[in-house]
C-alpha cells in the first residue's frame, strides 16, 4: 500500500466530487467538523432532528454519529440514520467519544456497534472500552492509554464488525482485523485543541463517500490530518491559532506536501 500516493488521489477526488457528509455530532464539535470538511472541498450538514435524519441520508454520500454530547432525542436520530445507511449501502463512521464514561454511554455504543459501521475511530481508551476487553482507564473523553495497548483490542473489534478501526494517539493505528497500518503524522500541540479528533471523523466520512474500501479511506484521512495538524504547528502560537491554521493546511494540501510528508507504515 502506497498510503502517501492513494492519499494524493483520493484527496483529488474528495475535491472533484465534493460528497455531502451528514454529521450528527456533538455540540462542541460542529464549527471544527464542518470546517474542515469544507477544508478538503466537502460539503457538510450536520442535520440530528430524528423528523428528518432518514431522509437526509437518502441524498447524503455519508454519515458520520459522534456520541460526545447525548441526549435521547439524538439517540434515536443515531439509531434511524444508522439504520437507514445501512438499507442504502452508504459508509457510515461511528466516534464513540468517551464510551468508557458512563453507563448511558456504553449501552448507546453498544447498540450502534450492532448496527455493523463502516469504520469507528477513537482513542485508545474508548477503543479499548468498545471492544470490551477490559475497563479502559478513561478521564472523561481524553485517553489515558496508548495506541499500542489498544492494538489487540481494535484487531479484535475489527474482525469481530468486519470493518476498519482507527486509534488516534501519538501514534495513529488502523486495522481491518489483519492489516495494520501506523501513521507517525501530527503534533502534540492538536491535544490541546478540543473537537479536533471529531473533525477527523467528519474528514473520514468524506474521504468514506469516494473510497469504499474502509481500510484505505480511514487510512488517507487520519494521514492527511496528521500532515496538516503538522504544517499548522509550524506557523502556530498556541491552540488557537493552530486551530485556524490548521484549515488553512487542509485547504492547501497539493500533492508535494502530501507525497513527501505522509508517513505511514503498513504491515500484514
Amino acid at each position: 500500500m502506497n498510503v502517501a500516493g492513494q492519499s494524493w488521489t483520493l484527496l483529488c477526488r474528495v475535491r472533484e466530487r465534493a460528497p455531502l457528509v451528514q454529521n450528527i455530532t456533538n455540540l462542541v464539535a460542529m464549527d471544527s467538523a464542518a470546517n474542515a470538511l469544507l477544508a478538503i472541498g466537502a460539503s457538510p450538514a450536520m442535520v440530528h432532528a430524528v423528523e428528518e435524519v432518514a431522509e437526509f441520508v437518502t441524498i447524503a454520500d455519508a454519515l458520520t454519529i459522534n456520541i460526545g454530547t447525548l441526549s435521547a432525542g439524538w439517540v434515536e436520530s443515531m439509531r434511524v440514520a444508522a439504520r437507514t445507511a445501512n438499507r442504502l449501502g452508504k459508509p457510515w463512521i461511528l466516534d464513540p467519544v468517551g464510551v468508557g464514561a458512563t453507563s448511558f454511554r456504553r449501552k448507546v455504543a453498544a447498540e450502534l456497534i450492532s448496527l455493523r459501521p463502516t469504520i469507528v475511530r477513537g482513542n485508545a481508551s474508548e477503543i479499548i472500552a468498545l471492544a470490551g476487553f477490559a475497563e479502559a482507564r478513561q478521564k472523561g473523553v481524553d485517553s489515558t492509554q496508548s495506541t499500542a495497548e489498544a492494538e489487540a483490542s481494535a484487531m479484535s473489534l475489527a474482525r469481530t464488525l468486519r470493518n476498519t478501526v482507527v486509534v488516534t494517539g501519538a501514534t495513529d493505528l488502523v486495522t481491518d482485523g489483519e492489516r495494520v497500518v501506523r501513521i507517525t503524522n501530527g503534533h502534540p500541540l492538536m491535544t490541546r485543541v478540543t473537537a479536533l479528533g471529531c473533525a477527523l471523523t467528519a474528514v473520514t466520512g468524506a474521504i468514506a463517500a469516494v473510497e469504499s474500501e474502509s481500510l484505505a479511506a480511514a487510512t488517507t484521512a487520519t494521514a492527511l490530518f496528521g500532515l496538516a495538524g503538522e504544517l499548522a504547528a509550524q506557523t502556530a502560537r498556541g491552540p488557537g491559532s493552530l486551530r485556524m491554521a490548521l484549515m488553512d493546511a487542509l485547504h492547501g494540501l497539493d500533492e508535494a506536501t502530501v507525497r513527501s510528508g505522509i508517513r505511514a507504515a503498513p504491515s500484514g
